[in-house]
């Protein structure tokens, strides 16, 4: 928005759910619907002697929710091919993974990036003999950290663990 030619901060409203799912730098499809994401910081509470009025809170570890992406139109077969790695009997392939959400002009408004996510679920949609793109209706995703950005300038690109083990978790 533009007053007396000074540009002011502009919301920009989005009206229709577009997330788009990237591997690497790649968008490997899109979803109508993602649920799931968020964490839970367990706690101890601690009731310290003589201190009647407060109590003394020491935070533990983190447990993230799995996400699930719903309605997805693809003509990359990369997210069955990770799923079928896990069916099989090979070494577990883990991958960071941005959730996208666009605006109407194309824009990335948010990006989420799932740290080391494997699929721990898929569900196919029902088959419809006019369909020329490989759909899927379900795709559930375990991670093991989250990060979240308010534009794409600062997606987490790498994909590999470090010598410690660990995605990286910029």
């Amino acid at each position: 928005m533009s007053r007396n030619g000074i540009v002011t901060g502009e919301l920009n409203y989005v009206l229709a759910n577009r997330f788009y799912v990237e591997i690497g730098s790649d968008i490997k499809a899109s979803f109508t619907e993602c649920s799931g994401i968020g964490a839970q910081i367990d706690k101890e509470v601690y009731q310290e002697g003589g201190v009647n009025n407060q109590q003394r809170v020491f935070l533990k570890q983190a447990k993230f929710n799995d996400v699930t992406l719903k309605r997805g139109i693809t003509n990359d077969l990369t997210f069955w091919e990770w799923m079928s790695g896990v069916l099989d009997n090979i070494p577990k392939k883990r991958l960071n993974v941005n959730i996208l959400l666009f605006n109407q002009a194309g824009e990335t408004m948010q990006s989420w990036t799932l740290i080391g996510a494997i699929p721990v679920g898929w569900k196919a949609p029902a088959f419809q003999a006019n369909s020329n793109t490989a759909a899927i209706e379900e795709l559930t995703l375990a991670y093991e950290g989250l990060k979240m950005k308010k534009s794409n300038s600062n997606r987490i690109q790498g994909q590999e663990r470090d010598v410690t083990g660990f995605f990286g978790s910029n």
